[in-house]
């Protein structure tokens, strides 16, 4: 790109990363320097110079001109951690919107000041008979407070200086006086916060170079045929210096999780890293605990349940080169490793991977851009993958590997699919059918455990018959209406509105609503039903707490409770050997929610469900009980027939032009006025309409949706409007990004427009 002007930080510190300073750009420059590029500049002092990085373009001087020095020349190519992290910032900004500020603030660890672990010890420094000779003369001359610490630290040699201080009440003043002597001498130790403790049984590493390069705790676990040839073609391919992206299709208990550790082990001989991240903080007791038995305490962990001493303390250990094996959600990802060599993404299908703030960047993609940076390679994993990552192993840009048996030699459960219509007609007005209440009384009795999961994942608003499972749609966009005060129905595409019926258009019943359900209501009912079982509630009222999340998880896996009640946190995998029943309560909820993948999320949602159950040596069962028990999700989930419904589903999105057959940018307004939020939604949609080149025809279907209000139109008095642009091709959705940046730098309104590629949520 070429401009006149660069904005460029020199320091980036987080403290700093708001104040970048402005140089010229020298033309034989111009057609080199873009965002994120490392430049030599001057800086302060006649002599001065410093390594910056160009954060903005500009043609547009904003000091005074005589004052403003010149860039002297593109650094030379590095491959330092700092220089790859501002390489990755760079993409995101690039591909995702928002400021180059942003980015760095997401992707470089915080530099706050933090004071470091500090341990003081107080060192006996002469002899044992002089230290003897010295306690007695301090005895006749009353120096109590002298003697009391001799007499300790002449046997020990060493004592904290907080028992000196506290247990012994020895003054500051009287050890410093011992010190001046030469007698003693004050120590300190500074150690790093470990937020993982290597459990019993593990191998315990000691830090540093020495350390690097070994095979920790190699796992005994015998391997599948499956499971092994994954292991030996990686082991080729790293063997051979080529990195290459896999995707593992593996079914629920098939040993993903063995397999992440031998690669990981592979890399680490090699002297290199690993990223491991998981979608949820309630999966990282089970993961690290896996992992602690073949890494011990060269495993640490990243989320935003640390401290900022922890955070900063970790960030500082792996580039020290401390850890081998950092584990946690999103954020792990920018992790400062020196020498990655490989990042696992485990149930690379959950939504969680996907930022909901700006910028609004999926983890999967950076992930791969940082591989690419680092020469690394990247292998995601799920027994339900995202149609988009199955869809380009489909199309060979990654490797794609299956695992189509369960560790255990068990066989899948058995499904059972009750109507609830039936059930409804039968009499039954209870939330447990009446072959869940026959299953969960036999596990009862057997002092087998069960799970209930509600699905809870896009209930708010949607309108469904229960006589006959008929969801109220838009006509325009295929997904289901959402309810609004007043008896209106909207569509948060397109803005389609109508009225809500009284009676069900297709049967006519009178019992058409929106579902509401929660797990207090579902817990009380189970009590009331089966009296004396012993129950566990884990939803988002339950886990508020730091340690929530493993004291539930531990105190069920310990067998404190007969049934674990949960929304979608208790699906994700988890590994519970006595769970043999799994009952999946209003299976249609998801299937309502107002978006296009809603069909995906419910086959995601129900197949790792019904996963959890035989994990063990004991067979399992399970029951999802659904409206709509015809809808192909629900048939394929029963199934456990991944392929079937990616058949259908990737249909759908061809016809409809959803990714990944096209992609999508939603370009999202919120502004205080609602008139003026309204008219800018519609002065940017009319910029892109008036450009075909950003919106192609998109094989016929409508390629610009909207202006139409957010799913909630009003938050905090903020009004918000969002529109959506379809193309097959993503560079040219980036195009039109930068091409609506440069609208809104020349019209500088006060409202915020935000930019979000492939969203995972309706807006």
């Amino acid at each position: 790109m070429s401009a006149d002007y660069a904005d460029i930080i020199v320091d980036i510190s987080h403290e700093k990363l708001d104040r970048p300073f402005q140089y010229r750009i020298p033309d034989r420059l111009k057609d080199r320097i873009d965002v994120g590029c490392c430049v030599v500049v001057p800086f302060g002092g006649a002599n001065r110079r410093l390594k910056g990085y160009v954060v903005a373009l500009s043609d547009k001087c904003n000091f005074d001109e005589d004052k403003i020095k010149d860039i002297e020349d593109i650094a030379a190519k590095a491959v330092d951690i700092e220089d790859r992290m501002i390489a990755l910032a760079a993409f995101i900004k690039k591909n995702y919107g928002g400021t180059m500020i942003q980015a760095l603030k997401t992707v470089l660890p915080a530099k706050k000041s933090v004071k470091r672990l500090e341990s003081r010890y107080v060192k006996l420094i002469i002899g044992r008979e002089e230290a003897i000779s010295l306690l007695g003369e301090c005895e006749r001359k009353h120096r109590t407070a002298q003697a009391r610490l001799l007499r300790e630290i002449i046997d020990r040699e060493e004592l904290p200086y907080e028992q000196a201080v506290g247990r012994l009440g020895v003054s500051a003043s009287a050890i410093k006086s011992l010190e001046n002597s030469g007698v003693i001498k004050t120590v300190s130790d500074f150690s790093y916060r470990k937020p993982v403790k290597a459990p019993q049984g593990s191998s315990e590493n000691v830090e540093g170079d020495k350390a690097r390069g070994a095979v920790f705790g190699v796992s005994e676990i015998k391997l599948s045929a499956g499971q092994q040839y994954i292991i030996d073609e990686f082991v080729k391919e790293l063997d051979a210096g080529t990195r290459t992206n896999y995707l593992i299709h593996g079914i629920t208990g098939s040993g993903k999780t063995e397999v992440y550790i031998r690669l990981i082990e592979e890399v680490v001989k090699r002297g290199e890293q690993a990223i491991v991240l998981i979608p949820e903080i309630a999966l990282t007791r089970q993961t690290v605990q896996r992992f602690c038995k073949s890494f011990g305490d060269r495993v640490s962990i990243m989320n935003s349940m640390l401290s900022a001493g922890e955070k900063y303390d970790q960030c500082e250990r792996a580039k020290n080169g401390g850890i081998d094996v950092i584990i946690g959600p999103r954020s792990a990802l920018f992790t400062p490793f020196r020498r990655l060599g490989l990042i696992i993404i485990d149930e690379e299908h959950e939504n969680s991977y996907k930022s909901e703030s700006t910028p609004r960047y999926h983890a999967r993609e950076v992930a791969l851009e940082a591989a690419r940076l680092n020469n690394a390679s990247v292998v995601m994993g799920s027994a339900t993958p995202s149609v988009e990552s199955y869809y380009r192993a489909q199309k060979g840009s990654f490797r794609l590997f299956k695992l189509n048996e369960r560790l255990t030699g068990g066989e899948l459960p058995k499904v059972y699919t009750v109507d609830m219509r039936e059930e409804l007609r039968s009499g039954n007005r209870s939330v447990f059918s009446a072959k869940l209440q026959e299953l969960m009384a036999d596990r009862l009795s057997k002092g087998q455990q069960s799970m209930l999961f509600l699905n809870r994942r896009g209930y708010a608003g949607f309108i469904s018959c229960r006589s006959c499972g008929e969801v109220i749609k838009c006509p325009h966009c295929d997904v289901s209406l959402s309810e609004h005060r007043g008896g209106r129905l909207k569509c948060h595409y397109c803005g389609y509105e109508t009225v809500k019926p009284l009676l069900c258009p297709k049967c006519g019943s009178k019992y058409i609503f929106g579902l509401r359900a929660g797990t207090q209501q579902i817990e009380d009912k189970l009590k009331g039903l089966f009296p004396g079982v012993r129950t566990l509630r884990m939803d988002g009222d339950t886990t508020r707490t730091r340690d929530s999340y493993e004291r539930i998880l531990s105190a069920f896996s310990e067998g404190e409770a007969d049934v674990l009640i949960g929304t979608q946190m208790i699906v994700k995998g988890h590994d519970f050997p006595n769970v043999t029943l799994v009952g999946v309560l209003a299976a249609d909820l998801s299937l309502g929610g107002g978006d296009y993948r809603c069909g995906e999320r419910t086959f995601e949602l129900l197949t790792q469900a019904v996963g959890r159950a035989g994990r063990g040596k004991l067979p399992g069962e399970a029951v999802i009980q659904t409206y709509q028990p015809e809808h192909y999700a629900v048939v394929h989930a029963a199934r456990q027939d991944y392929e079937g419904f990616y058949e259908e589903e990737l249909l759908y999105r061809e016809l409809s032009g959803y990714p990944p057959a096209a992609h999508m940018l939603a370009v999202q307004i919120y502004g205080k006025n609602e008139d003026n939020a309204k008219q800018l939604a519609n002065r940017l949609a009319y910029v892109v309409k008036c450009d075909k080149k950003y919106i192609g025809d998109c094989e016929g279907v409508a390629a610009v949706i909207g202006p139409a209000p957010a799913s909630i139109e009003k938050v905090n008095d903020v009004y918000r409007f969002v529109f959506y642009i379809k193309n097959a091709r993503y560079d040219l959705l980036v195009s039109a990004k930068d091409r609506l940046e440069s609208e809104l730098k020349a019209v500088n309104p006060a409202e915020v427009v935000q930019f979000d590629f492939d969203p995972m949520n309706i807006l």
